[in-house]
C-alpha cells in the first residue's frame, strides 16, 4: 500500500519574508532591554524648596532673642516701678500742717541764715532809731527845752513807735521766712510726686518696650512662615514641572526602546495578512510500496477470496477508500488501535 502525503508550502516571497522576520525576531529578543532609560525617577528638590527648608531651620527659635529682651525690659520695669514708692512715701510725709521741727516740717525748709538776717536787720533798725532819738534831743537843746517835759513826751512817743516798727519788721521777716519755707515745702511735695510719676512713666515705657519685643517675637515667625510658604509653593510648582519633564523623557525613552518591537510586530502582521493573498504550492508525495505493504496487499486479496465478509471492511486513508490488509490487521488482537503501545502504528 502506498502512503500519500500532502505538503503545502507558502509562496517564495512569503517564505523569504518569514525567514527575514524570524532572523530579526531572534536578533532583537536576544539583547535585553536597558530599562534604566525609562525607569521611574523623582525630581530633586527645587532650589527654592531648599531655601525654604533652610529658612525653616533658621526660623526655629528665632523668637527667643525677642522674648529674652522682653523679659529683660519686664525686669527693668519692675525695678523702676519699685523706685516709685520712696517718692510717694516722701510726698505723703509732706501732706500735714508742717508744724514742729522734724523732717518735713516747715521749719526744716527755712533758711539756716534767716535768723542772722533778722538779727542784722534789727541791729540796723536799732542803730537808725538811736540816731533819730538823738536828733530829738539835739533839737530840744537847740530850742532850749532839753530835759523838759516836752522832750520827754516826744522821746516816749518816738520810742513807742520805734518799738512797734521794730516788732513789725521782725514779724514781717519771720513771716517772709515762713512763707518761703512753706513754698519750698510745697515745691518739694510737687517734686516728689513728679519724680514718682516720672519713675512710673519710665516703668511703663519699659513695659511697652517689653510688649513690643514680645510682639516682634510673634511677628518674626509669622513673616518667616510667609516667606517659607511662598518659596515652597513656587519651588513645588517648578519641581512638578521638572517631574513632568522627567516623566516625558522616560516615556520617550520607553517608546524608543519598544519601537523596534512594534515595528517588527507590524512587519509580522503584514506577512500574516499577505500570505493568503500570495497563495502557495501543494505537493502530493507517494513513495514506492515497501515489501511489507506488498505482502499485506497479497494477504488482502487472499483473505477476500477465502472470506468475502472480510473484503466488505472499508477504511478511508487520506482521500482514497480501499480494501486493504491493514483493515484486517487492525481487527486482529495485538495490532493497530487495539494495542496503542505496539511498536508499529495503526495503519
Amino acid at each position: 500500500m502506498a502512503l500519500q502525503q500532502q505538503l503545502t508550502q507558502p509562496s517564495q516571497l512569503v517564505g523569504q519574508l518569514g525567514q527575514d522576520y524570524a532572523t530579526q525576531l531572534t536578533g532583537l529578543t536576544s539583547v535585553p532591554l536597558d530599562t534604566s532609560q525609562f525607569a521611574p525617577t523623582v525630581a530633586a528638590q527645587d532650589p527654592l524648596q531648599t531655601q525654604a527648608a533652610t529658612l525653616a531651620g533658621q526660623g526655629v527659635g528665632s523668637y527667643a532673642p525677642y522674648l529674652s529682651q522682653a523679659a529683660a525690659y519686664g525686669t527693668q520695669a519692675g525695678t523702676t516701678m519699685g523706685g516709685v514708692s520712696p517718692y510717694i512715701t516722701g510726698a505723703a510725709g509732706l501732706t500735714g500742717p508742717g508744724a514742729g521741727t522734724g523732717a518735713g516740717s516747715i521749719s526744716s525748709y527755712m533758711s539756716p541764715y534767716q535768723q542772722q538776717v533778722i538779727d542784722t536787720s534789727l541791729a540796723e533798725f536799732d542803730r537808725q532809731a538811736a540816731m533819730r532819738q538823738q536828733g530829738i534831743s539835739d533839737r530840744a537843746v537847740e530850742l532850749g527845752g532839753y530835759g523838759g517835759g516836752r522832750e520827754g513826751v516826744q522821746l516816749a512817743e518816738y520810742q513807742t513807735q520805734s518799738d512797734r516798727n521794730r516788732a513789725l519788721l521782725q514779724a514781717q521777716m519771720q513771716q517772709q521766712g515762713f512763707g518761703q519755707a512753706q513754698q519750698a515745702r510745697q515745691q518739694d511735695y510737687s517734686n516728689l510726686l513728679g519724680l514718682g510719676g516720672a519713675q512710673a512713666g519710665l516703668a511703663q515705657g519699659q513695659m511697652g518696650l517689653g510688649q513690643y519685643q514680645r510682639g516682634m517675637a510673634q511677628l518674626a515667625p509669622q513673616l518667616g512662615m510667609g516667606d517659607i510658604g511662598m518659596l515652597s509653593g513656587v519651588g513645588g510648582m517648578q519641581q512638578q514641572q521638572t517631574q513632568r519633564v522627567l516623566d516625558a523623557q522616560a516615556q520617550a525613552n520607553k517608546m524608543a526602546a519598544f519601537e523596534p518591537y512594534q515595528r517588527l510586530g507590524t512587519y509580522g502582521q503584514g506577512i500574516q495578512g499577505l500570505a493568503p493573498m500570495m497563495g502557495g504550492t501543494t505537493s502530493t508525495i507517494m513513495p514506492d510500496p515497501t515489501a511489507l505493504q506488498t505482502a499485506l496487499g497479497w494477504t488482502s486479496v487472499m483473505g477476500g477470496l477465502m472470506n468475502p465478509a472480510i473484503g466488505d471492511v472499508t477504511y478511508n486513508y487520506g482521500n482514497q477508500g480501499a480494501n486493504t490488509a491493514g483493515n484486517i490487521l487492525n481487527q486482529l488482537p495485538g495490532w493497530g488501535n487495539a494495542n496503542p503501545t505496539h511498536p508499529y502504528p495503526a495503519i
